[in-house]
């Protein structure tokens, strides 16, 4: 086996725990009581006790601690997904939505998501992956997010317009309905 990893000597256990108990991250609060059980001398499974973690993760919190200190402690946000598209291409989107769709030229009166995949409106570079099934391009789903949320599929009626409003209304039969009594 190899030596157990050194926890830097600027921090002792007290400390650690004044730490854990003014942080806000619980997790970070974990991580450095755990580490005070090494500090006051503790074995490193003891201190996996405490972190309700294995050995690995108290190795793996020793070296960012040693290497960040407390900071290195904290739950870091992950860096998920790269955007589909880049400022520029958002930028000509949102213009291009905005203006609204020339029907002469782009063939539609109104934007739909798969408009907006399929022609890349306003010299929005086209997908840098491949289509696949099921999924839409980052520009569509962009543009509903920001710009075609109001969007509906029917226009409303308002209520001065005599009886149109009638016209458009269904009366839908009850799903169910209560049995004669017997």
């Amino acid at each position: 086996m190899s030596a157990a990893v050194l926890l830097r000597p600027d921090f002792n256990a007290d400390e650690l725990r004044q730490l854990a108990r003014a942080s806000r991250d619980a997790g970070q609060s974990r991580r450095l009581l755990a580490l005070a059980v090494i500090h006051d001398g503790g074995r490193r499974s003891e201190a996996a006790r405490v972190g309700a973690v294995g050995l690995q993760t108290v190795r793996d919190w020793v070296l960012a601690f040693n290497a960040e200190g407390p900071a290195g402690l904290v739950d870091g946000k992950a860096p998920g997904q790269r955007p589909k598209l880049d400022d520029a291409q958002r930028r000509a989107l949102a213009e291009a939505v905005e203006q609204g769709p020339d029907p002469e030229r782009d063939g539609v009166v109104r934007w739909r998501r798969k408009d907006l995949a399929a022609q890349g409106p306003g010299g929005v570079a086209p997908h840098p992956f491949p289509r696949q099934p099921g999924r839409d391009h980052g520009r569509a789903r962009a543009a509903e997010a920001r710009l075609c949320q109001d969007v509906g599929a029917t226009p409303t009626l308002r209520a001065g317009s005599g009886g149109a409003a009638g016209v458009q209304k269904r009366s839908c039969p009850p799903r169910w309905t209560r049995s004669e009594p017997r």
